[in-house]
């Protein structure tokens, strides 16, 4: 019971990753609070949790949306112990595609502002509304969803690297800032995990990236779920700043 007591806000919980460390820090006796936009998926997977979790729809992207869901959490519970900026999405495409002396095709400004509304925008959202309530209460752990791509970058995801880099940076500037205050703040980077999502990619590439995965493998939601639960504990206490992997010791493009 690592977190016993203690009040969890996760976004994008609904499925994958986000589900996974759902039911882990319920299971480690947190109170938890869930957001994401899929209402239907959140509302099924609160009755699955039982009186320990609550579900809002929430939209990282929007500031008075994501204050509201805070506003309400501290009134509910008087304090906000742990948030995960879990919530990202993705809208791959290369670059620039050049064919014959040519540009055929280009990332939309769309895809653009997409990903970088979600993934990077959403974490920034989140992280300064619980801020402020964390350094009331003189403690707090922040934990930002990265990934391998935001390491090594990766081909046809320049939106996606931006914003996982840019977690990073979020991620060790907080550290500096918000250390005073006996608030941790860290970053997981997850390598190719077996999401829904992942699972309806072709079996033949699922193979070929488990065979460029030093541990033959891909991984599973609860190989991540599993480290935010260590981060989130007092296991973890001297743990700050980090951006760790998790991701079977890939690298990409090797």
């Amino acid at each position: 019971m690592r977190l016993k007591d203690r009040v969890c806000l996760i976004t994008g919980a609904a499925a994958g990753i986000g589900k996974a460390t759902a039911l882990k820090f319920v299971s480690e006796g947190a109170k938890v609070v869930l957001c994401d936009v899929n209402e239907e998926a959140g509302n099924t997977l609160v009755a699955e949790l039982g009186n320990d979790a609550s579900f809002y729809k929430i939209d990282v992207t929007d500031r008075q949306d994501v204050q509201k869901w805070i506003d309400d959490v501290v009134k509910r519970y008087g304090r906000i112990d742990v948030l995960v900026n879990n919530a990202g999405v993705t809208r791959d495409g290369l670059f620039v595609k050049f064919k014959d002396g040519e540009v055929v095709s280009q990332l939309s400004e769309e895809a653009w502002d997409v990903v970088i509304g979600v993934n990077l925008k959403g974490v920034f959202n989140c992280a300064q509304a619980v801020t402020p309530v964390m350094i009331k209460q003189k403690s707090g752990v922040i934990l930002n969803a990265s990934s391998i791509v935001g390491l090594y970058g990766n081909f046809g995801q320049t939106n996606y690297a931006a914003t996982k880099f840019g977690v990073i940076g979020m991620t060790k500037t907080w550290s500096r800032e918000l250390g005073r205050y006996n608030i941790r703040v860290n970053a997981v980077c997850p390598g190719f995990i077996l999401t829904e999502m992942v699972k309806k990619m072709p079996e033949k590439i699922l193979e070929g990236l488990a065979e460029k995965t030093p541990l033959q493998r891909m991984g599973v939601p609860e190989d991540v779920a599993n480290v935010y639960c260590w981060l989130a504990s007092d296991e973890a206490a001297y743990i700050h700043g980090a951006a760790i992997s998790v991701d079977g010791g890939m690298v990409l493009g090797t």
